[in-house]
């Protein structure tokens, strides 16, 4: 089984935000190895309107799952914290107890129905995202 370098940001804009990436970090750590974070970052909601800002966080995993497993499991761990829309279904966004979105997954170019890697919004489009993954790549020299 070989291992994966992968990239994932997530975010929180209800309740504890911070205790919340918190706990779905160590859920992910359950099943990978979390290799490195970020600082967190807060950051007002994007793509909707919403009174509660978003804390963010992003981090370097090594997983043995493929793209889809990673997939199902960070969805699951979602659910699990009580998330109950999932904005890539009902294309709205809204406030959120956990958001996992898989940003890259080593080089790997992939696109289904449920997951595009890599998340180009992520990647060049997001100015929250833009500066945790700058912070990632700067602390990983």
């Amino acid at each position: 089984m070989s291992q994966h370098k992968v990239v994932l940001l997530l975010g929180s804009n209800m309740g504890d935000q911070k205790k919340n990436i918190d706990t779905a970090l160590d859920k992910i750590n359950e099943v990978c190895l979390i290799l490195k974070k970020s600082k967190y970052l807060t950051s007002d909601p994007v793509e909707f309107a919403s009174s509660n800002i978003f804390c963010n966080i992003a981090s370097i995993i090594s997983t043995h799952l493929s793209p889809i497993q990673l997939l199902d499991y960070v969805k699951k761990i979602e659910i699990e914290m009580g998330r109950t829309t999932d904005s890539t279904i009902s294309k709205v966004y809204t406030d959120r107890i956990i958001d996992i979105d898989i940003v890259k997954y080593g080089e790997l170019k992939f696109t289904s129905e449920r997951l595009k890697i890599p998340h180009e919004k992520h990647l060049f489009e997001r100015e929250f995202s833009k500066i945790l993954l700058e912070d990632l790549i700067k602390n990983n020299k």
